[in-house]
């Protein structure tokens, strides 16, 4: 078997967009590689994906009258919850890389799994 790139896994984490679509674009090859790239897509789609789940959820809330408002400003911090586990998954997964570990990151590392890149 032969040795994981662990810079390149770490690269996919540490330039965030660039980093897994290098890895996609030019090492296909290297599954180590390739299994880091599709965590840190992943955990990409969520951070972009988390703000706009709520802003259409606090929008559709806030039209309830009188505890709207607050139910959407309240979504806010579940928001900034969700934003620090993805910070821990992210060193978590930089940490998993340079250690050679093909462990799924914590919030959406399982979910990542299942991507299908070929």
């Amino acid at each position: 078997m032969a040795k994981p790139k662990v810079y390149l896994a770490f690269l996919a984490y540490l330039l965030s967009i660039l980093g897994w679509l290098y890895v996609f674009l030019f090492h296909k090859k290297d599954e180590f590689a390739l299994y880091h790239a599709k965590q840190s897509l992943a955990l990409t789609l969520a951070v972009i994906g988390a703000p706009v789940l709520w802003i259409v959820v606090g929008w559709i809330v806030s039209w309830i009258p009188y505890i709207g408002f607050i139910l959407a400003v309240s979504l806010f911090a579940l928001l900034m919850a969700l934003y620090f586990a993805l910070v821990v998954a992210w060193i978590v997964g930089m940490i998993n890389a340079l250690q050679a570990k093909r462990k799924p990151i914590p919030v959406v590392g399982r979910w990542a799994e299942r991507i299908p890149i070929d």
